[in-house]
């Protein structure tokens, strides 16, 4: 069974104070610190580089989920490598041709490969990745569409992550995307284990009380099935 984890998006968070903020969701129980990379190309908006995972990385020893909304992620993957991140996420639109070659790069660099898939795209494109001989680690399913924060999560898309679950019992399946106490229990019991939640923890008057929250309804949907 693949164990929960609850990841606070740092897109929510203040960027001004962004050591301070990981340390503070670490300390209200994350496990992992979720980092959306933008390049606007692949989606319009711009965000943070490997600079800033590099300098963030000198703050926090917690594992740096990195979602990389780009263009060309072979690109990417040494200087996230030496920046320190963690996971190194890339999306199946943009690597039909060398995700291969792609998830050994990231592997070499000592990065957990994963692999995500936007709300238009057929879950069944991430099944060789999964069932490689080098295989993905995570699938990431977006529950909106990438690139902005605060957008309504899409249930629908709970099917995708119900065939996956059913398809790969061990496998880390994570749901990005309006998620929050309203919107849990439904992703907990199609299968996700690993949830990003942003302006739904940061916003919260008691962050903590929110990654628990999350953190028992994906544990209780594991305990019934």
């Amino acid at each position: 069974m693949a164990a929960a984890k609850i990841a606070p998006s740092m897109l929510s968070s203040d960027f001004a104070n962004l050591a301070s903020e990981a340390d503070r969701m670490v300390r209200f129980g994350a496990d992992w610190l979720h980092m959306d990379i933008m390049c606007r190309h692949f989606v319009p908006n711009l965000t943070i580089g490997a600079p800033v995972i590099q300098s963030l990385r000198k703050h926090t020893k917690a594992y740096l989920d990195c979602h990389l909304m780009v263009t060309n992620p072979s690109d990417y993957v040494e200087p996230f490598g030496k920046a320190g991140a963690s996971g190194f996420t890339f999306h199946i639109e943009v690597a039909r041709d060398n995700w291969q070659e792609l998830i050994r790069s990231i592997k070499s660099k000592g990065m957990r490969p994963g692999v995500s898939l936007r709300p238009g795209t057929p879950v069944e494109e991430v099944f060789p990745l999964v069932e490689a001989e080098n295989p993905v680690e995570l699938v990431l399913v977006m529950t909106v569409e990438p690139g902005f924060g605060g957008q309504k999560f899409m249930p629908e898309m709970m099917d995708k992550v119900h065939t996956l679950r059913k398809k790969y019992p061990s496998l880390d399946i994570e749901v990005d995307g309006g998620l929050g106490p309203s919107t849990i229990d439904v992703a907990a019991s199609a299968g996700a284990n690993c949830i990003v939640a942003g302006s739904s923890i940061f916003s919260a008057a008691d962050p903590g009380e929110v990654i628990s929250v999350l953190r028992k309804s994906v544990e209780g949907s594991q305990n019934k099935s």
